[in-house]
């Protein structure tokens, strides 16, 4: 059974940076997505990036391009959400998701949709951007 935790969220005014991480365990299968998700209040979730855990593969939202970096550390299992130059419009409990397959090309497609794919979620953290 896969277990998420996120960790790295809280308060930094505008334009400041937080870097979010999530320690996975439990992998079972050959290759895993992991994404990072938000949720502001009110407004649907939407997908904010995704890679690839067996060879980097990424993608990043358009509203966040430019900005944030996901990365990842397949030695301890951890990704990594590097967020700079934040707005308040980033403010939204951060999620990360991870799904497996047996196919490297299923994971390189939900990485590129940013869809929900389903799979596991951790507990959440909440950035806040405001000044």
């Amino acid at each position: 059974q896969v277990r998420l935790v996120e960790s790295g969220g809280g308060l930094v005014q505008p334009g400041g940076s937080l870097r979010l991480s999530c320690a996975a365990s439990g992998f079972t299968m050959p290759y895993y997505a992991v994404g990072w998700f938000r949720q502001a209040p009110g407004k649907e979730r939407e997908g904010v990036s995704c890679i690839s855990m067996s060879d980097s593969n990424t993608n990043l939202a358009d509203s966040v391009k430019g900005r944030f970096t996901i990365s990842r550390d397949s030695t301890k299992n951890t990704v990594y959400l590097q967020m700079n130059s934040l707005k308040p419009e980033d403010t939204a409990v951060y999620y990360c998701a991870a799904r497996g397959s047996y196919y490297l090309t299923t994971v390189h497609t939900r990485c590129e949709t940013l869809g929900d794919f389903g799979g596991a979620w951790g507990q959440g953290t909440q950035v806040t951007v405001s000044s």
